[in-house]
C-alpha cells in the first residue's frame, strides 16, 4: 500500500495567505525561525528529540523509531487536542493509541514505505499545511493521522522547513530593491516615530527595518525588546517584500548590521546608493524621546541599567561624573540621557556619517508634519 498526500511548496505557500500552518518541530527549532504566522505543535519536545535523535545515531534508527513511538502513543490525544486548537478542526471519534499502533506497528522501514509524499492532488484553496524539519516522518504521520481524523485540507510542505528555509534565502538573493529613501539623522531625533507616521500616512511606504530585527541597532538598542535571530529576521524580510510596496519606499538609516543581524547584501547595497533625508531636533527634544524608548517600563529601567557599565567603559572618565549607574539609580535621568548623546551617541553617529550627503532636511519635533513633509517631498521626486 501506497499513500499519498497533496503537497504545496515554499514559493506556493506564499501564495495561500489563508492556510494555516502547524509546525510539528521542537520548541528549539521553532524558536530560531518558522513560517510566519505557524504555530507550533510539537510531536517530540527538545528533551525527547535529542534522545530520539541520540538512539538514532548511536543505537539503530530502529531504536529511535520505538522510542518515538511510544513518546507519540502517551501524548496522542494531547497532540490532536493541540492540532484542533490551532486549526479550528473538530477530529472525528476514534482510539488514537490504537490507531498509532496500526500505523507504527510493522517498523520504521515498513512506515516509511508507504508514507511516500507525492502530488497526489492540487492543495486545497486554503490549506492546513503540516511540516517538521524536511518533510520527513515527523510530518508525514501526523499527516496521515489527522487526514484519517476527517482533516481533508491537511497538506504537507515539501521539504519541510528545510525547503521553506531555501525558498526564502532564493527570493533574498534574488530581490531587486526599488530606489529607496533613506532617513538619518542623531540619535534621539525620532527616525523611528516619524517612520511610523509615514506608514500610518502611506500605507505600505515603508520598511521598519528595527521593527523586523527588534532591535534599535545600538549597544543599548535591545532595551524593552526582543530582538530576534538572524533566521526570523530573514523570514520576516523576504514576507515585507513579498507585500505590496508604496509609490516611495523609505527606511530608516541603518549600518550593516541591526543588533546582530545583518541585512541582506542587495538590499544593502540599494540603501548605500539611496537617497538621503536628514531628520533633526533640539537635545532637549531628543533626551525626551530616548527616555520614552528605554525608561517608559520597568523592565526598560532595569535592562538599560545592565547595560550602561558596557556603555560607560567606553566613554571618557571626566564626562561620567558620578556614574551612569548611579545617574539612574538616583533618578537623574535627564542628566544621563545627555551624558549618553554627546559622549556616546553623537561622536558614533557623526564618524558613521562621513561622506554622505543629504538631499533634504526635516524638522521631526512634530513626527506628523515631519511625515506629511517626507511624504510630498518623496513623490515630488519620482
Amino acid at each position: 500500500m501506497r499513500i499519498t498526500f497533496p503537497t504545496i511548496t515554499a514559493r506556493e505557500l506564499t501564495e495561500h495567505p489563508g492556510a494555516r500552518i502547524v509546525d510539528l518541530r521542537s520548541p528549539s527549532e521553532f524558536a530560531e525561525d518558522h513560517v510566519p504566522n505557524a504555530v507550533n505543535v510539537p510531536l517530540f519536545d527538545d528533551v525527547q528529540r535529542a534522545l530520539v535523535g541520540t538512539l538514532y545515531v548511536q543505537d539503530s534508527p530502529q531504536n529511535a523509531f520505538v522510542a518515538a513511538r511510544e513518546i507519540v502513543r502517551a501524548k496522542i490525544g494531547a497532540l490532536v487536542s493541540d492540532i484542533s486548537a490551532a486549526t479550528g478542526w473538530t477530529p472525528d471519534a476514534m482510539d488514537f493509541e490504537n490507531r498509532v499502533d496500526s500505523l507504527t506497528g510493522d517498523g520504521i522501514e515498513r512506515m516509511s514505505s508507504f508514507l511516500l509524499a507525492a502530488d497526489a492532488d492540487q492543495p486545497p484553496r486554503d490549506p492546513v499545511v503540516f511540516h517538521c524539519w524536511r518533510g520527513g516522518m515527523r510530518s508525514r504521520s501526523v499527516l496521515q493521522f489527522v487526514r484519517e481524523l476527517g482533516l481533508r485540507d491537511a497538506t504537507l510542505l515539501e521539504g519541510g522547513y528545510k525547503g521553506y528555509r531555501a525558498e526564502v534565502m532564493r527570493q533574498l538573493a534574488r530581490y531587486d530593491a526599488p530606489p529607496l529613501f533613506v532617513l538619518r539623522g542623531l540619535t534621539g531625533v525620532g527616525k523611528t516615530l516619524v517612520l511610523r507616521q509615514i506608514e500610518r500616512l502611506a500605507p505600505e511606504s515603508v520598511i521598519d527595518l528595527e521593527g523586523l530585527a527588534g532591535h534599535r541597532s545600538s549597544l543599548l538598542g535591545m532595551v524593552g525588546l526582543e530582538p530576534c535571530t538572524q533566521k526570523t529576521f530573514e523570514s520576516r524580510f523576504a514576507a515585507r517584500m513579498r507585500r505590496p510596496l508604496g509609490p516611495a519606499l523609505i527606511v530608516e538609516g541603518e549600518s550593516r548590521k541591526v543588533g546582530d543581524v545583518i541585512l541582506p547584501p542587495r538590499f544593502w547595497s540599494a540603501m548605500e546608493s539611496a537617497t538621503n533625508i536628514e531628520l533633526v531636533a533640539s537635545v532637549e527634544r531628543r533626551i525626551d524621546v530616548l527616555t520614552t524608548d528605554y525608561l517608559a517600563t520597568e523592565r526598560g529601567r532595569i535592562e538599560l541599567r545592565a547595560q550602561l557599565p558596557q556603555v560607560e567603559a567606553r566613554m571618557a572618565q571626566a564626562h561620567i561624573g558620578p556614574g551612569l549607574v548611579a545617574l539612574l539609580d538616583t533618578g537623574r535621568t535627564d542628566e544621563l540621557v545627555r551624558l549618553l548623546l554627546e559622549h556616546y551617541y553623537d561622536p558614533l553617529y557623526r564618524h558613521g556619517q562621513k561622506g554622505k550627503t543629504f538631499a533634504e532636511r526635516f524638522d521631526a519635533t512634530d513626527p506628523v508634519e515631519a511625515a506629511e513633509r517626507c511624504i510630498e517631498w518623496c513623490l515630488a521626486q519620482r
